[in-house]
């Protein structure tokens, strides 16, 4: 039988049986001298036998709590962080084969771990030495185009005005791609650091209507606040206004002349809930599944200049403050993106 392999239960098992041999001696010895007084001494037996058998299991079981109990502490020292931690199982059975189990889990999930450090260092070094290489080059371009705009005739000149303007907007999609992916690297490594104090919501939104209000006039648009009320919010003010800022201009990007962009906020027991919509294009539904995917470019857009970054970095922060972000959209009628930052309850 399996469970006799563990030295402990195989113990009890003898312990036991000796003490039903030794009642059936006793009893047998008893009813021999003393066969007037036989039942009585047979029942002092059976007490006596009761109480060593209960004192064998007490002490078999007091060993099996500690020993599961050692197992648990371990544990909980894994999960806190200390990924030497181990269970003892040098014994036989079916609980040490268990333990057994539990230890090279552990083992796997820390070759894992590993893996998984080795490859965001990798990938966050790559970004940042790529990231790092294209300032330089970037800066300089963007020199040389200034000069080429500031000494060009524009009655003599025109082609190369209208170029380098071309190339002023690439070189402008480029820094924007940098700068997007050393953030992102940032977030990968767990380096970024989110300084929150209380800030209030209607002015986030105000600088971020701000920061789009001469986009939104030369292409026709209308960006419109509407919040219920003002009141604070606990947060990074830069960065929250970077992740809206994104969205806002995901949705700029999505709509055409005389369409309008809302944002709205409002505050209830348990939430803070931001949302901004358009009535815009729309996006495919085919597409809803991956707008937060990094470098994800529908195969169904046209003359959109993204580069897959923003909603993916709005998302990222947006977690950082422990919040939530969804989106539902349908074709020609407009998107939604809502927003939901929990509010701590107090204890």
């Amino acid at each position: 039988m399996k469970i006799l392999t563990n030295r402990r239960v195989k113990r009890l098992f003898i312990q036991i049986v000796l003490c039903i041999w030794v009642f059936v001696l006793l009893s047998m010895a008893m009813m021999a001298l003393k066969p007037n007084r036989a039942a009585i001494e047979m029942l002092l037996c059976l007490i006596g036998m009761g109480i060593a058998v209960l004192l064998v299991c007490y002490g078999y079981f007091r060993e099996q709590n500690r020993i599961m109990e050692d197992a648990a502490a371990q544990i909980s020292q894994y999960i806190s962080g200390d990924h030497t931690a181990r269970i003892e199982c040098n014994e036989e059975g079916e609980l040490y084969r268990l333990f057994h189990e539990v230890n090279s889990l552990a083992a796997i999930l820390n070759a894992k771990a590993e893996k998984e450090g080795r490859l965001r260092k990798f990938s966050q070094n790559t970004i940042s030495d790529i990231s790092h290489q294209l300032k330089t080059p970037l800066a300089a371009l963007n020199i040389y185009n200034g000069i080429i705009q500031t000494e060009a005739d524009a009655k003599e000149l025109s082609t190369i005005q209208e170029f380098s303007a071309l190339a002023d907007q690439e070189l402008d999609r480029i820094e924007t791609l940098v700068q997007n992916l050393l953030k992102i690297a940032k977030f990968d490594a767990g380096t970024m650091v989110m300084e929150k104090k209380p800030e209030d919501i209607s002015e986030i939104m105000a600088d971020v209507k701000k920061l789009f209000s001469f986009r939104a006039r030369q292409e026709g648009k209308e960006i419109v606040l509407s919040g219920s009320e003002s009141f604070s919010f606990l947060c990074d003010r830069s960065w929250i206004v970077e992740a809206i800022s994104n969205i806002v201009k995901n949705a700029l990007d999505h709509t055409d002349k005389g369409d309008d962009v809302r944002m709205e906020w409002g505050r209830s027991a348990s939430a803070i809930r931001i949302v901004i919509k358009d009535n815009g294009r729309g996006i495919h539904p085919e597409d809803l599944y991956y707008i937060f995917k990094r470098f994800y470019r529908s195969r169904y857009s046209k003359d959109i200049q993204g580069i897959g970054l923003g909603l993916p970095l709005a998302k990222a922060v947006i977690e950082a403050h422990n919040g939530t972000i969804e989106v539902d959209s349908i074709l020609d009628y407009g998107t939604t993106f809502t927003i939901n930052f929990l509010i701590p309850s107090k204890l």
